[in-house]
């Protein structure tokens, strides 16, 4: 009989202890819109995905939802026990028309019912509101509506949750830029009240840099986590809150139009867009030590151009954020945009619940 190697196996049991120990459990909900890529993302890596969230039905001001769900969707869903919950969003995220909703009874209890009717007809497994846009005086009617939604859609066995818009702290901001977003975008929205009434919500960690700023990173680990302080310290249990996660990159240029003259643009930029960019203007990526991210710049006939890439080297370093708060799991926005290594990096660090 062979003697055994004891200390080979007590070496071997470490290494998968410490492996298993180093990642966490999460519920990973994915995002995708009604295009090829990103429907050949959520087919590609469903066995990665826990929630799956169309973006495909709108509501008006008169509460009437609209919209459909791709039954090739519904049975890759079914098929890998994946759920199906589509956002409700108003379009163009349009302050009045969702000041409109919110404020009339008449249209939310017609939008409830529709919900209700189109989860029996896909066979849905609830709803996310993505609501944005919301003014501050809006806030008590908004609760009022995810409330009224949230009890019924509980009593047909179905989950209600809501995208919630980032912030850092209770107050308007060193400027007026700060100060819009606070009124318009994020205070309108009772963080603690929404994540106990609803099954969870999904905080937008991302967009820390937008079009409408300097260049900079999409979203930061280290902003993300004051992010993620502020919703712990407001009262929102790590186990009803989901991290954002974006997999977009975002460009920054100069553009122009008659009205405005030239001025700094920034916009998306899909994985294959990046690789695009890099090999056009021969620019080489490096790794940003304070944003955790690679970026790359390069001179366009004498004005520069900034790229903040968004890839599986600059997911690892969010994931530790969400295991360091012991989070409920990430919201990911898009499907269809991601470096392919993005699959590989979340394979590693998380268990799906």
């Amino acid at each position: 009989m062979r003697k055994i190697n004891y200390q080979l196996v007590t070496l071997l049991l470490l290494f998968f202890a410490q492996n298993i120990f180093s990642q966490t459990k999460s519920e990973n909900l994915f995002y995708m819109v009604n295009t090829p890529v990103s429907f050949e993302s959520f087919k590609a890596n469903i066995n990665q995905i826990s929630i799956v969230c169309p973006q495909t039905f709108f509501i008006s001001k008169e509460g009437v939802l609209s919209g459909s769900v791709d039954p090739r969707v519904l049975a890759l869903a079914e098929a890998n026990n994946v759920k199906v919950m589509p956002l409700i969003v108003n379009k163009g995220f349009n302050q009045e028309l969702l000041h409109n909703i919110v404020s009339n009874p008449v249209a939310r209890g017609r939008s409830i019912e529709m919900m209700l009717e189109y989860a029996k007809k896909y066979n849905l497994d609830g709803w996310q509101f993505d609501l944005e846009g919301l003014h501050i005086s809006d806030m008590a009617n908004f609760t009022l509506y995810f409330k009224e939604t949230a009890d019924a859609l509980h009593k047909a066995n179905l989950q209600l949750s809501a995208a919630l818009v980032h912030a850092t702290e209770n107050v308007g901001g060193p400027s007026a830029y700060h100060l819009f977003l606070y009124e318009n975008w994020r205070a309108g929205y009772s963080l603690k009240e929404l994540s106990e009434i609803g099954d969870f919500i999904s905080i937008m960690t991302y967009d820390q840099h937008t079009r409408r700023t300097p260049p900079g990173p999409v979203a930061s680990p280290e902003w993300m986590e004051k992010v993620i302080k502020h919703l712990l310290a407001q009262g929102v249990a790590p186990n009803k809150l989901s991290m954002g996660i974006p997999n977009y990159s975002v460009h920054w240029f100069t553009d122009y139009t008659e009205e405005r003259g030239g001025f700094a643009n920034g916009r998306s930029a899909k994985y294959p867009m990046v690789q695009h960019l890099l090999g056009q203007h021969n620019a080489k990526k490096v790794w940003h030590e304070k944003a955790q991210v690679n970026w790359a710049m390069w001179d366009n006939d004498g004005v520069y151009e900034y790229l903040f890439i968004e890839d599986g080297q600059s997911l690892k370093p969010k994931l530790d954020v969400l295991k360091k708060y012991n989070l409920r799991g990430i919201s990911v926005w898009v499907l269809g945009s991601e470096d392919p290594e993005f699959w590989t990096v979340l394979k590693k660090e998380v268990v799906m619940k």
